[in-house]
């Protein structure tokens, strides 16, 4: 998979009722904040002077520091008043109820992913409607009965456990599954008897951000060290390590197959090809570039052979087609290429060009049934087409609108596969395509409370500030008056070359339904457009990135889509400090700001858990010219004594990839220099994490407050 750096999905908000609320005293609370007849006292928040740090002469303030450690008596504290605040604010909004309502009923339908064949049984993951977890099924055929082979609902004990990866091994008797909880990107690996449904006694812990790849009677992964005990969550992770477990032994002996301690914040990423000959690893940091090294495991006690040994470029496996390997890159081919790299003679002079670089991007490719299935990016939505190994085109698959294609499954022994099919309107449906015909025919498709036949999507192009053109989808009923009365919700992300593309959210249903507008723009240091779209909006260029979102802001507001006092922004993520980069630079332009889980710090978020790998994307403060761009566009540091949009932060307590210190320190500082009567919130998500594995009951919940915060503020 091509995207590396994986974030939630889309959100956006819904359906409102003007109203007068009215909020009681609290001895405990200062910091009064009038938003029409509407009082907010927020928790008395600590600011300690003393604290400050000097970057390359420039003397950085930093008050609440203290609210980094969130094991500290004082924090949890903190904790416990904002959200006291926060709910007490959310649950005088008399129509949240409905919200909860209608959310509960369009989220209530059948959810699956493609079927994956192991063993000649068909298992797959399924959701019916408002389970917690998805749950995964097995059955002999895709017509015959199927039966659960593991609940994380039931068999973990509560729905806060999620299920992460599952592989099969080469008979597909065995099972290696993965299971994370309360949201954090630790997981455990087991290992299930599938033709009993046993779960073994083999358990393996710390591992992050890892697959799961058979060899024989064990499998390959990646873990860190055991964390320090209390810095579970936001203590620094570095010295990733690739071992070997054989099943059947302890943890202990795992066989140690690749470090490299002399460059300890890279991340490895190993995986045997689908025959098990090879076992090929990419060593990276987060954001871009990976070195290419290969063992073939046919040969005992092989070495490495290394094949790329920077981190320059990306090289993607694909998979092999006997000595032969192939490869996504963008070496040569900004938009990506497809190349085979012989084994026996991996140099780059040896490599052969099977596909290569086009007018779109190339977002993933696979050898299944004896071809190549490759996904395009055609102006941020999906395109699919069939080629021979040699990269002759044989068919390009019809698919069924504008939106996007992914979670591919099937293998090199069979001639059909799936995919998912999904946009803003669409359901994200299971297709069969028989490689053979170029057919394709739903397989399973969702049942949703939703009529998505009154719905449009646009795509428009608007021009940035400094001039270059950026796409937008723009979702909304059908006839809508444009007349810059409608609530607007503005989504973005912009960073390590993810792209963000016509997805279905329920959520975005209920905005839609009553009358709202949902955009989501394109913007500059994603991956729509290949590298250099990414590259636009990296390091020093991050401000592209800002400058990309306000201008689809102004572009709304000019059209009349809608208005300043009618507009939303919200992000995830680096989305999230993207909203609140906008927030600041901009407090005029919006009437709500919801940043989610964002990197606010952006002097400090080296400091926690995996964020030096992030330094490709950002820079670090500790360099005087990445320091320079940084302290202009970081959110906390650019908050000044103004008036400022309604503003809803939301975070969890166990998100260890975005710790919540980014949002306390933000929201904390906001409450003390915000000048209008806005309220500004901090809604803390109390076990939960970046959003992986949380439970439908939170999401929903999650979701219905945004959306009452939202139109609360916006109107209808």
């Amino acid at each position: 998979m091509k995207n590396r750096f994986i974030n939630s999905d889309v959100h956006i908000f819904i359906y409102n009722m003007m109203m007068v609320v009215f909020f009681a005293c609290n001895e405990n609370m200062i910091s009064r904040i009038s938003s029409g007849s509407t009082t907010v006292q927020y928790p008395k928040t600590r600011r300690d002077g003393s604290i400050s740090d000097n970057y390359h002469g420039t003397v950085v303030p930093d008050p609440y520091r203290w609210l980094e450690d969130d094991q500290a008596e004082a924090t949890k504290a903190w904790v416990k008043a904002q959200n006291e605040v926060t709910f007490d604010y959310l649950d005088r909004i008399p129509y949240r109820r409905q919200f909860r309502d209608r959310l509960s009923k369009l989220w209530n339908y059948e959810r699956y992913l493609p079927p994956m064949i192991e063993g000649g049984k068909y298992y797959y993951f399924k959701n019916d409607g408002l389970q917690n977890q998805q749950v995964l099924y097995v059955q002999d055929t895709p017509e015959s009965e199927a039966s659960v082979l593991l609940d994380p609902n039931t068999f973990f004990g509560k729905g806060s456990v999620a299920l992460g990866s599952v592989s099969f091994n080469k008979t597909g008797g065995k099972m290696a599954f993965t299971i994370s909880e309360g949201g954090s990107d630790w997981m455990t690996a087991l290992v299930m008897d599938v033709t009993t449904g046993e779960v073994l006694r083999d358990t393996i812990r710390w591992i992050k951000f890892s697959s799961l790849s058979w060899w024989k009677d064990g499998f390959f992964y990646g873990r860190y060290p055991a964390p320090v005990a209390g810095e579970e969550l936001t203590g620094i992770i570095q010295y990733y390590k690739i071992y070997y477990h054989r099943l059947g032994t302890d943890q202990s002996e795992d066989q140690l197959i690749y470090e490299d301690p002399a460059n300890p914040d890279n991340y490895f990423y190993c995986n045997t090809t689908e025959d098990e000959h090879f076992l090929v690893l990419s060593e990276m940091p987060f954001a871009v570039g990976n070195k290419l090294a290969f063992r073939d495991l046919r040969q005992s006690n092989s070495r490495w052979i290394q094949v790329v040994d920077n981190i320059e470029k990306d090289y993607f496996l694909i998979g092999n087609n006997g000595d032969n390997i192939f490869v996504l890159t963008n070496d040569g081919a900004p938009r990506y290429r497809i190349i085979s790299i012989p084994v026996d003679n991996p140099a780059a002079s040896h490599w052969q060009e099977i596909l290569p670089e086009g007018k779109d991007v190339i977002q993933e490719a696979f050898l299944m049934g004896g071809k190549l299935v490759v996904s395009f990016l055609h102006n941020a939505s999906s395109a699919i087409s069939l080629y021979t190994l040699e990269g002759q085109l044989e068919k390009t698959i019809e698919l069924p609108a504008i939106g996007t294609v992914n979670s591919f499954s099937g293998n090199m022994r069979e001639s059909t596969i799936y995919f998912t099919f999904s946009s803003f309107t669409y359901p994200a449906t299971v297709f069969q395509l028989d490689l053979g015909t170029g057919i394709t025919t739903p397989f399973r498709s969702p049942k949703v409370d939703f009529d998505p036949t009154g719905y449009e999507t646009r795509q428009v192009w608007y021009v940035s500030k400094d001039s270059i053109l950026v796409p937008m989808f723009v979702v909304h009923k059908k006839g809508m008056k444009l007349d810059g009365a409608n609530p607007c919700f503005l989504f973005g992300y912009g960073a390590f070359n993810f792209s963000m593309t016509p997805q279905f959210n329920a959520g975005n249903m209920l905005l839609l339904e009553n009358g709202g507008i949902f955009a989501l723009a394109n913007i500059r240091g994603g991956g729509e457009f290949g590298e250099l779209w990414h590259k636009a909006g990296v390091l020093s260029n991050k401000q592209h990135m800002i400058d990309d979102f306000i201008a689809a802001a102004e572009f709304l507001i000019r059209e009349k889509y809608t208005s300043p006092g009618k507009l939303g922004i919200s992000g995830i993520s680096n989305g999230g400090m993207l909203a609140g980069a906008c927030m600041t630079q901009r407090p005029d332009l919006y009437r709500v700001c919801i940043p989610r889980v964002g990197v606010m710090d952006m002097l400090r978020y080296h400091l926690f858990t995996v964020g030096m790998a992030w330094a490709e994307e950002y820079g670090l403060s500790s360099d005087p010219t990445a320091f320079k761009s940084l302290i202009r566009y970081s959110p906390l540091h650019n908050i000044r004594s103004v008036a400022y949009p309604a503003t809803l932060v939301l975070t969890g307590d166990h998100d260890d990839r975005v710790v919540p210190a980014h949002s306390f320190k933000f929201i904390a500082e906001l409450q003390y220099r915000q000048k209008g009567d806005l309220p500004v919130l901090i809604r803390i998500d109390t076990g939960s994490g970046h959003g992986a594995g949380k439970s439908t009951a939170t999401q929903v919940e999650e979701y219905v407050d945004m959306f009452a915060f939202f139109y609360h503020h916006v109107g209808r």
